[in-house]
């Protein structure tokens, strides 16, 4: 009979994970407190299985075979009501998430609205315009970072709050998407709005092809700038956190947003290689961040980003439809 680890053993499985699927959040995990590090391992791990299942790879590395897209998807989905409901699944990361989700009150329709996102990918969806590619970022991202501000303790009625923790994951989920757009496009790929390549005179399917990188830099610029005002909204709810927490989440937020400005200066060489960023510039942001978080938070995103704003109910209410 199959039955769920104990809670320290389902910990050190999830930490062992974020270790060798996310180097730049592993750092940042480690400086929340011991609570809350472990709750966010425990989510980390889940979010990373789901994403290699649902891509037949292995802690994101190279995409596997990836026939029979809606098995895999199904396998999530029962996996995940399974440890919803107390159930044993076989699958450390998926008892884990079980144990964290009635800690902190995670619920169903919370971990649907990310699955949604491995949903689209498993229809070969594409997006058509700038308001379905941040509909995606909500799913695969911008859902996971309203999680994580439950596992930190913001409370469900904190509204404003959940909705900056929410702008977080849409802002590293754009860096994502400009950072890895060689791979997704060796993949058959590609998450920048059709309707952009198409006023760019970028054919789509063919925006890799050297002769289009100039216009390719001009639209990455564009998905960064709108990562830049919720990073810079997300950094208002971060002042909310407890000391520790924000400390975490800051320093998440600068090494998470090196990826992007790096893509942004690189130009039309920034997918010669993969970017990442080196642990001297990670250890940079988590000094400049224990100075941040020690300040009198941001009241306010300002004008210029508000305007730049999807917010997480236009994106819910574009879920449901």
């Amino acid at each position: 009979m199959v039955t769920i680890a104990a809670r320290s053993e389902l910990v050190a499985h999830a930490a062992d994970t974020i270790a060798r699927g996310s180097k730049s959040f592993a750092v940042a995990s480690r400086l929340f407190g011991r609570r809350e590090r472990e709750r966010v391992w425990l989510l980390y791990a889940w979010c990373r299985a789901c994403d290699d299942l649902a891509d037949a790879q292995d802690m994101g590395g190279a995409l596997g075979d990836q026939s029979n897209p809606h098995e895999r998807l199904a396998t999530i989905r029962q996996r995940t009501a399974l440890a919803l409901q107390g159930v044993a699944t076989g699958d450390a990361s998926f008892d884990g998430f079980g144990v964290v989700a009635r800690e902190c009150g995670i619920t169903a329709a919370d971990a649907d609205d990310v699955i949604a996102g491995f949903a689209l990918d498993s229809e070969d969806w594409r997006p058509r315009t700038e308001a379905d590619m941040m509909q995606y970022c909500y799913h695969v991202a911008g859902a996971v970072g309203v999680m994580m501000a439950l596992v930190m303790g913001v409370p469900r009625s904190d509204e404003d709050t959940l909705d900056r923790a929410c702008d977080l994951g849409l802002a590293f989920q754009l860096a994502n998407i400009v950072r890895d757009l060689w791979e997704d496009d060796a993949a058959g790929r590609c998450y920048l709005p059709i309707e952009w390549l198409v006023e760019a005179d970028i054919p789509p399917g063919q925006h890799m092809k050297p002769h289009y990188r100039a216009a390719l830099v001009d639209l990455v610029a564009h998905a960064c700038a709108i990562g830049r005002c919720h990073e810079a909204s997300a950094r208002v709810g971060a002042g909310r956190l407890p000391f520790r927490a924000r400390w975490a989440i800051l320093s998440a937020t600068g090494i998470y947003g090196d990826i992007a400005r790096m893509v942004e200066s690189a130009g039309p060489n920034a997918w010669n290689a993969r970017v990442h960023t080196g642990a001297l510039s990670k250890a940079g942001w988590v000094a400049r961040s224990v100075v941040a978080a020690m300040r009198p938070p941001p009241r306010d995103c300002g004008e210029t980003a508000r305007g730049r704003l999807w917010t997480r109910r236009q994106l819910a209410e574009r879920a449901r439809r």
